[in-house]
């Protein structure tokens, strides 16, 4: 067991944390390592297997009590039964009162406790529904402003002609023969050390503790029924924030339960489509800005295409390649927070090609700017300035 982590640490939990922050601790956990999300990813694939055991143990409240008790020694059937406390003043094996902790992994192992004592698993118990994942592509624009959008999947629900039940309609289960309704059947073996119980799935009825002598016609005895379904999904204002893949939990709405056991959830994995202009971290948006060396030796006020509408941007006189512009409140609007991101835009310069023989020369005399004589349209001379020469070249 050396080589094995912490359960909880596994999770990301502290020791004798609840049900439900085991259960929220795992979906996060096994999201982040799905194989689906992780493709050919041997480490991901590792640490998904390692999670499931991890939570195959802390969501049972008898195998989590044990662990927390006796550590991997009490969930291991290899590990034998170190956990014991001496037996104490135990008189005889005819019952288990001397053993202490032995009793409790001894259960565990063997299903029950010595000489027929008082252990019983109820294993027709409610059981919750299993989660559903399904992918949904998205615009940049949807992920920004928010979306409603319709999505259909094919799924287990519960069968209307019998509500799940799986008899016919009409008639009813009623409680197995066999096991008595308690959906396991006991057998008891004397050995040296008293009458030892095991415990295995009734046959009669498969571990449900009832039978059904008239099944339902259209699911067949199961409940439930294949069913295409659509469903409308609630696309929050500024999702993703980065995120290569942003998962959205519909409660309630994966598989059905099953005795009486609530559904399971359903996961969204958002598909965000990159913006030929904008990128995107956190709340604030990110561009390149094309500008001209006019625009940047002299400065500039451009009009930027938004998402939504035309953005005002001043380059200042003097900017160089390279520099980047901050434009505050023109990011991503935060639905939890109210705040708004920043737009930050990245100055390129673009260099002209194909140059004519006049532009060459004033770009040859940038070194030396020389003053112009430039014949008014009156007749009379008026001096230009070079830099006035240059804008009228590159405008």
């Amino acid at each position: 067991m050396a080589d094995k982590r912490d359960y909880y640490e596994v999770l990301g939990l502290q020791k004798g944390a609840s049900e439900d922050e085991i259960k929220s601790a795992f979906r996060k956990m096994a999201m982040k390592y799905h194989p689906d999300r992780n493709p050919d990813n041997k480490e991901a694939e590792e640490k998904f297997k390692e999670v499931n055991e991890a939570y195959s143990v802390l969501s049972d409240p008898d195998k989590k009590e044990k662990y927390d008790r006796f550590g991997f020694a009490g969930v291991d059937p290899n590990a034998g039964f170190g956990g014991g406390q001496g037996y104490g003043g135990f008189g005889g094996f005819g019952g288990a009162q001397g053993f202490g902790g032995f009793e409790d992994i001894f259960n565990m192992f063997t299903g029950g406790g010595f000489g027929g004592g008082g252990y019983s698993a109820n294993y027709n118990g409610p059981v919750e529904g299993a989660d559903i994942q399904q992918r949904m592509n998205i615009t940049f624009e949807e992920a920004v402003f928010g979306a409603k959008k319709k999505i259909k999947l094919t799924k287990n629900v519960e069968c209307a002609s019998c509500h799940g039940t799986g008899a016919k309609s009409g008639t009813a289960k009623h409680t197995c023969p066999t096991c008595g309704g308690r959906g396991q059947v006991e057998t008891v073996q004397q050995t040296i050390l008293g009458a030892m119980r095991s415990v295995r799935t009734c046959s009669a009825c498969h571990g449900t503790g009832e039978v059904i002598d008239t099944p339902c016609p259209t699911c067949k005895g199961t409940g439930k029924v294949r069913k295409t379904v659509e469903l409308t999904v609630e696309i929050p204002a500024g999702v993703g924030g980065g995120e290569n893949s942003p998962v959205l939990t519909l409660r309630g709405q994966g598989e059905p339960g099953r005795n009486g056991g609530q559904p399971g959830d359903l996961y969204i994995v958002l598909n965000i489509q990159p913006h030929d202009t904008f990128g995107r971290k956190g709340d604030d948006l990110y561009m390149t800005l094309p500008i001209n060396f006019t625009q940047a030796a002299l400065g500039d006020e451009v009009s930027i295409k938004g998402l939504k509408e035309n953005i005002s941007c001043k380059i200042p006189a003097g900017t160089q390649p390279g520099t980047t512009l901050r434009l505050r409140g023109k990011g991503v609007k935060n639905s939890r927070t109210g705040r708004t991101g920043d737009m930050y835009v990245n100055i390129k310069l673009v260099v002209p090609t194909n140059l004519t023989e006049g532009q060459k020369e004033l770009l040859r005399a940038f070194g030396d700017p020389p003053v112009v004589e430039q014949p008014h349209a009156s007749g009379s001379g008026k001096k230009k300035s070079w830099s006035d020469k240059v804008k009228d070249f590159f405008d």
